[in-house]
């Protein structure tokens, strides 16, 4: 066994090549690596088959995976990715690689250990979620310009609320804000007419690895 091998590892339900579907780095050629495991149950969640099951693999094995996709962006989602404390670790390894690495997060742990390298992706949790209980806004100060808030929206009244909160926290002079429709729950249509119609600083996203492959696992 390396060196390497013997660090750590991590319990990883999935390891895929696809298109980034959402944040800054959408339609780019990515590597996924999706680990087990999350604390929350938000009552939207696309992914609940990574709460339990995967594999133990350790870092070498996981970055070789990586490495014969040939890409430069790498995803580490979830799940709940930082509720595998030893995730921090695989961040700053992929880093060190080369590679542009984005960090999608619930926002309810702590992100401040997160290698500064790293893009993160953080959600605020949104009352339609019913986890926004989860929200540890200390992660707000953890931020930085190369970095993204994203609210996954299911109706009029989620919207007003993530309204509330890029003008209470002046999210947008933080970094860029995203705003998301749940999936079959809100029509992008109208979430982005109520954009325009506010003239909100926020990015509209919709996500497209589902317009190309629906709810499919492993996109």
């Amino acid at each position: 066994m390396s060196e390497l091998s013997q660090v750590s590892r991590l319990r990883i339900t999935e390891i895929f090549h696809s298109l980034q579907g959402e944040a800054d780095a959408v339609g780019w050629p990515t590597a996924f690596i999706r680990l087990t495991g999350c604390p929350l149950r938000c009552v939207w969640c696309d992914t609940t088959y990574a709460f339990a099951g995967g594999s133990w693999m350790d870092f070498e094995a996981i970055l070789e995976q990586v490495a014969t996709y040939g890409t430069r962006h790498v995803c580490v989602t979830g799940g709940e990715p930082l509720a595998q404390k030893r995730c921090i670790n695989l961040l700053g390894l992929l880093c060190d690689r080369g590679y542009c690495v984005a960090l999608e997060t619930s926002g309810a742990l702590d992100i401040s250990e997160v290698d500064t390298r790293v893009r993160k992706v953080m959600d605020l949790k949104t009352p339609g979620s019913g986890e926004m209980a989860r929200n540890r806004l200390q992660n707000l100060d953890c931020l930085q310009p190369h970095d993204q808030i994203k609210f996954v929206l299911t109706d009029r009244s989620d919207y007003e609320w993530a309204c509330g909160m890029l003008r209470e926290y002046q999210l947008e002079r933080r970094c860029d804000v995203l705003f998301s429709p749940v999936h079959g729950r809100l029509s992008g249509r109208q979430l982005a007419g109520w954009i325009l119609s506010d003239r909100l600083p926020v990015r509209f996203q919709l996500q497209l690895h589902k317009l190309l492959w629906g709810n499919q696992a492993g996109h």
